[in-house]
């Protein structure tokens, strides 16, 4: 039998489609198969923590996981970063309880609830300082000395709103003090002290422990409830007569909001070796850092948890924005 050409045509045509259909299509590959950002939003201790743990995860993720510095507005600009970056795992940022105090000032028009928890990492419990020669060597005498004197003690923080002014609040109204609280540049902590600008100031322990060594900064205790171990050896808050006072910032990982699951778990499994190896206890040791792995779901519930206790406690300073 003898095709006409149109028949002839007709028989490709439907062979060329035919194999269009049936043959496989490419592969998608696997996450990650490109670079990982992980935003930054404040310099000192948490700075050197993100980037020993960007490194490890390197390590072990199978592409390279970097570091950008986006601080500025007490988080706000590298959280509204993340909020706007593609939801493809890709953009992380190094997260802290700064999501719910820079909420609460006014400062972000969105909360913790906006971004998707990828995992916690560890917590930082900061210490009350005050300059050797006060004669202050715990926290009873610094209170009986500044009940004394009629005056209000000068209480340095790292600014208005922000965890350390909350924690400080928290500390001297359990005293019955009466505080003047004086804002401050990043890590200028010691500074503020030996130079008698500030009367105390409550911040991360590596920041005073050159000092403490060198007989200039006594440190009066921890905002934990539970003892931890510190680059300074020191007593609770709690038990040193703040009875109740149980304050820490937790360190996390966060992800735009509807990052695919698949990236979740394979960004939080790659968190967990990260954060369980010698090298990172080795740095959180040197810098005061407790890690602690909690995986998404955990600590999205812990989030939760802390932005409610951190609203309710603006509210009793008068500075929640929100009025939440």
């Amino acid at each position: 039998m003898r095709l006409t050409r149109t028949t002839a045509t007709l028989i490709a045509s439907a062979t060329a489609a035919a194999l269009v259909f049936t043959l496989p299509s490419p592969a998608r590959a696997e996450f990650p198969d490109k670079t990982i950002e992980m935003t930054t939003l404040f310099g000192g201790p948490a700075q050197t923590i993100s980037q020993v743990l960007a490194d490890l995860m390197s390590k072990n993720i199978g592409q390279p996981v970097i570091t950008v510095s986006r601080p500025g507005g007490g988080g706000a600009i590298g959280y509204t970063f993340l909020h706007s970056a593609a939801p493809d795992g890709y953009s992380i940022v190094f997260s802290s309880n700064s999501i719910s105090t820079v909420y609460y000032q006014g400062n972000l028009p969105f909360n913790y609830a906006a971004l998707a928890p990828v995992a916690q990492i560890g917590m930082e419990v900061p210490v009350l300082a005050v300059r050797s020669d006060s004669g202050w060597k715990d926290l009873k005498s610094m209170q009986d000395a500044a009940k004394a004197s009629g005056k209000k003690l000068r209480v340095g923080v790292s600014g208005l709103g922000t965890f350390t002014h909350l924690a400080s609040a928290a500390l001297f109204n359990r005293l019955g003090l009466q505080v003047v609280y004086i804002p401050y540049g990043e890590g200028r902590a010691p500074a503020e002290l030996l130079g008698g600008r500030i009367d105390a100031a409550l911040q991360w322990a590596s920041q005073f422990a050159p000092h403490v060594k060198a007989g200039t900064i006594n440190v009066l205790c921890m905002t934990s409830k539970e003892k931890v171990e510190l680059p300074v050896d020191t007593v609770t808050c709690d038990s040193a007569g703040a009875k109740g006072l149980d304050l820490t910032i937790w360190r996390g990982i966060h992800a735009p909001k509807d990052t695919p699951p698949a990236a979740i778990a394979r960004l939080e499994a790659s968190i967990k070796q990260a954060v369980e190896s010698p090298d990172f206890k080795k740095a959180g040791d040197n810098l005061g850092f407790s890690p602690l792995y909690k995986p998404a779901k955990e600590f999205g519930a812990m989030v939760a948890e802390n932005d409610k206790e951190i609203g309710e406690l603006m509210t009793e300073l008068g500075i929640n924005k929100k009025g939440k």
